[in-house]
Parts: C-alpha cells; sequence; structure tokens
C-alpha cells in the first residue's frame, strides 16, 4: 500500500481545563474523562497494550461498524502526560480493514517507544511485511467480530505468513467461536494475543468453556492476554464493574507473565455513543487494584509488554534512541 500521507487536516483548537484551587490546571485529554492522574504511580516504562490512532484523511473501508472522529498522536501523548505511560501499542482498527497507514504514520510519530499490530488481507508481499517490522510491527490482529469480511479461515493462512517474522497473531471474536476453535487455536505456529478479555463477560468466568480454554493457553505459554476494554465486557458497560475483579485476576493468577494492559484509547465505541467515555487513569487504579500493586503491577505494564512487543531497557536510560 502506499505510504504517502494526504494533506493535514485542520489543526484543532487548544483544549482547556478548569483551573483548581491551587491554580494548577487539570490534564485534559480527548477521549478520555476525567482530569486527574492515576492514584498509584505507574513504574519507568510503563505500557499502554492497546490504542488506537483516526485520521479522516483515509478512507474507512466500505461496511466498517464504528466511524470515530480524528484522535491522532498528540492527542494520545496528553493521556501520557497526564497518566505517566512511555509506551505504546498501535493497533490497526476495524474502521480502515486492511490499510495500515494511519497506523504506520503514528508509528514514526511515536518512535522507539511505540510498536504496531497491523492488519492484513493475504495478499502482502514478503518484502511489505519486512517493512512493517522494521517499522515497529510485531504482530497481526484478526478481529471476527468487526473486522469487515474477515472469518476463521484465515487463521492458519495468516499464522503461516506471519510465523517467520517472529510475529504474534492477535485475535478478537465472540465468546462460543473462541470455544470452538479452541483445538486450532492450540495448533497455531505463532504466539496468540487476546484482546479485551478475549472478550469473555464476567458471567462467563468459571462457567464459559471459552474461559477454561484461554486459561490453558495462557498455563501452556502459548498465549497471551490483554486487561483492555474491560467496560466492552461489563454488563455495566464500566471498568469500575466489580464483576471484572473475578474475571481479571482469573488471567493473573493462571499465568501472570503472560498478561499486558491496554487503555482501548480513543475509546470509539464510546463516541459511538455504546457505553460512557472511560477515564483512563482509574482504568490504571483498577489495574493496581487487579495485581495488587507492586512487582505485580510492574510485570503487567512494563515486564510483560516489553517481552511480548520487543522493547528494549527503560526510556530513562535509552532516551529517544530505544529500537
Amino acid at each position: 500500500m502506499p505510504s504517502t500521507l494526504p494533506p493535514p487536516p485542520a489543526e484543532r483548537p487548544p483544549l482547556s481545563g478548569p483551573v483548581d484551587c491551587a491554580g494548577v490546571q487539570p490534564t485534559v485529554v480527548p477521549f478520555s474523562a476525567g482530569t486527574a492522574p492515576p492514584a498509584t504511580a505507574l513504574p519507568a516504562g510503563a505500557c499502554d497494550g492497546h490504542i488506537h490512532v483516526y485520521d479522516s484523511r483515509f478512507p474507512a473501508v466500505p461496511g466498517a461498524r464504528l466511524l470515530p472522529p480524528d484522535a491522532a498522536v498528540e492527542d494520545y501523548r496528553r493521556l501520557q502526560r497526564r497518566t505517566g505511560l512511555q509506551r505504546a501499542v498501535l493497533v490497526t482498527p476495524s474502521t480502515y480493514g486492511a490499510d495500515n497507514r494511519p497506523m504506520r504514520a503514528a508509528l514514526r510519530a511515536l518512535g522507539g517507544h511505540a510498536r504496531g499490530v497491523a492488519v492484513i488481507d493475504g495478499s502482502e508481499s514478503d518484502a511489505h511485511l519486512a517493512q512493517l517490522h522494521a517499522e515497529g510491527v510485531r504482530g497481526v490482529r484478526l478481529n471476527l467480530s468487526l473486522g469487515v469480511g474477515l472469518h476463521a479461515d484465515m487463521l492458519a493462512p495468516f499464522a503461516r505468513r506471519i510465523a517467520p517474522l517472529g510475529w504474534h497473531l492477535q485475535l478478537l471474536m465472540p465468546a462460543d467461536l473462541l470455544a470452538t476453535l479452541a483445538d486450532r487455536l492450540a495448533d497455531l505456529p505463532v504466539p496468540l494475543v487476546f484482546d479485551h478479555f478475549a472478550r469473555l463477560s464476567p458471567a462467563d468466568a468459571g462457567r464459559h468453556p471459552a474461559h477454561a480454554g484461554v486459561l490453558k493457553l495462557l498455563r501452556d505459554g502459548r498465549a497471551w492476554i490483554k486487561l483492555s476494554g474491560g467496560y466492552l465486557v461489563s454488563p455495566t458497560h464500566s471498568t469500575d464493574d466489580p464483576a471484572l475483579d473475578a474475571l481479571a485476576r482469573s488471567f493473573i493468577d493462571a499465568a501472570p507473565g503472560r498478561v499486558v494492559w491496554g487503555s482501548d484509547w480513543p475509546h470509539a465505541t464510546a463516541t459511538a455513543g455504546l457505553q460512557p467515555l472511560p477515564d483512563d487513569a482509574r482504568q490504571l487504579d483498577r489495574l493496581a487494584h487487579w495485581t495488587g500493586g507492586g512487582e505485580r503491577l510492574a510485570q503487567v505494564l512494563v515486564h510483560n509488554p516489553a517481552a511480548l512487543y520487543g522493547f528494549g531497557p527503560h526510556p530513562e536510560s535509552q532516551g529517544d534512541t530505544e529500537t
């Protein structure tokens, strides 16, 4: 696909927020509720394992169900300043099909502190995939929930294409489909990453066969889980839902070295009116609650994503030269 960018959109007006009683302006972040930082200070090198960018210069794929407003790297940097997050994983959203240009442009903007997860259609040349790898892509996403024109028969061909690159296959699918595919997933020649709590609801914990299947893949070292988008699987559409506690901890307890976290910023389902806009600092506080903080929190936010996405030492020691 061509990498030439269209002309930039018109610049947004600056955001402003209320000034507190101490004369300090809170950090207002586009597409994120709240203005305060997390109650728990984040460890150095903390990684947001699941974000998207949206850019109206690029056309949405026909049939796309989510058409969010523009959300740029400059917007996301505000969230990093507010929360203390330092690394990010950019995922091509279903809106663009297999057009990875918005994600790639964001990768270039964020530099060595970012990695990418692309979407492919299977027609890409080896040279194109090698170029994506050089730009920081480390996985391919197969979205069987919202992806247009994607189906389960793509699992094995996609896995074979990306295996030589050492990439992982990131999956999003309904729980019933996940359960039926469990045996096929275990035989794929690449690591698996389940995003958004594997699309399991709190009521599925310990009950749905897909939950048991995911736990087995985690324990066997075949898969990773993203504690992202808790509000997507909560019946109350909120990461504050206490029912998420048992589900989140089931993954952490099963395989603490196989869990990463993501904000899902800019929350396309919220801007579509499907649930309230989350407070991303509060999402991090919930993660601290699930992990108990300390070393386990650092494992999920720093060490696990470093292993999965190939980050180097902490940004403090690498500066802007991290590769």
